[in-house]
């Protein structure tokens, strides 16, 4: 049976449109830099060395690399999710215990679709269906920290290695944070209308009969969906971290926050909780303040804190929980957040 045959026409076509696609990809991405060199260095006739044309340089040439990183890795991820979704992680933590429950959800965190918006009917549909409360706060911990945003843009600036100690300690600090809150045995900061909420009905799995076309369409809608949503942010974060890629002088952070400073990783977290950003924004900031030469575990701490604490998530689920139990939550995970950057400073080279 030939290929044409097994796939039908439209499939087959779809399939070498993905393969175009990831072609003309991987070539932008390996012109991006010559080309920024090129047309800045030489063709505008700025000096690369100076501040201007440094920091013209780094705007341009982070702009499209993020971009590029964006796009392709948001694609693959949510073509991987979309056989994953929230109905089908409820029933599998379903009558959960906790412990072995906290590491299930920490890591279908990461491959399950979820954004603060939806963090109240997650919340209530968790719980209603029978899943412990500190099993279902390791799943909302883990779920925004390692989102595909993050991932890709700490793999297309830092790298594997800071990138996978990055998924490794979401994931600990979301196992950890979870088992904590529920051995305390919060319920009763749980606004009493969630325990009393029941699921009527066979759950339907939104994901059963999706036709890989579908799941395509899918990857091509999330891109140009998450890409209007952060684009402010991403301009804002690249546009400061260029500001200080050619402005700011060459030790002036390094001297406030560096690791001589004992309380550097605690200021990070203090000033991230309630940093009204995500990772699109913070990133950029973050690679821009790398080079002035802070600590990564300082960085990551930073960035940890702004995209795992958020304001408007914390707004959101205030209409499920108590504000002693949010206060809980924000300083369980504010502490682990902390803990795993002091670590890293202590492993990680600057």
């Amino acid at each position: 049976m030939s290929v044409t045959t097994r796939l039908g026409r439209p499939g087959l076509r779809l399939s070498l449109g993905v393969a175009g696609a990831a072609v003309a990809w991987v070539a932008l991405y390996w012109v991006n830099e010559p080309f920024w060199t090129w047309l800045i260095g030489e063709a505008a006739r700025l000096d690369l060395e100076s501040r201007l044309g440094s920091g013209v340089w780094f705007f341009f040439y982070d702009t499209v690399k993020i971009a590029l990183l964006l796009t392709g890795i948001i694609f693959v991820v949510t073509v991987l999710r979309s056989f994953m979704s929230v109905e089908r992680t409820r029933a599998l933590l379903g009558g959960k215990r906790e412990g072995v429950g906290n590491v299930l959800a920490a890591l279908l965190g990461i491959v399950t679709p979820f954004c603060s918006c939806s963090a109240v009917p997650a919340f209530i549909g968790f719980v209603a269906a029978g899943v412990p409360l500190g099993v279902t706060m390791s799943f909302l911990i883990a779920s925004p920290l390692i989102n595909e945003v993050a991932i890709a843009l700490l793999l297309g600036l830092f790298g594997p290695g800071p990138t996978l100690l990055y998924v490794a300690a979401g994931v600990s600090i979301a196992i950890v944070a979870g088992w904590v809150i529920g051995r305390l045995r919060l319920e009763r900061w749980v606004e009493p209308f969630v325990f009393e909420t029941r699921l009527r009905g066979q759950v339907l799995d939104s994901t059963a009969h999706l036709t890989w076309p579908d799941r395509v369409q899918l990857g091509i809608d999330e891109v140009g969906t998450i890409l209007r949503k952060i684009w402010p942010y991403l301009l804002v974060g690249i546009g400061l971290g260029a500001v200080i890629h050619g402005w700011a002088p060459e030790n002036f952070f390094a001297a406030y926050a560096g690791r001589d400073n004992p309380f550097a990783v605690l200021i990070a977290v203090v000033v991230g909780v309630p940093l009204y950003s995500n990772a699109a924004g913070v990133l950029p900031l973050v690679d821009a303040l790398h080079d002035k030469g802070l600590p990564m575990g300082t960085l990551l701490a930073f960035m940890m804190a702004t995209v795992a604490l958020s304001l408007p998530e914390m707004i959101l689920l205030r209409r499920v929980l108590k504000p002693k139990l949010i206060a809980t939550f924000v300083a369980v995970v504010a502490a682990g957040i902390i803990a795993v950057g002091y670590l890293f400073n202590a492993v990680l080279p600057v």
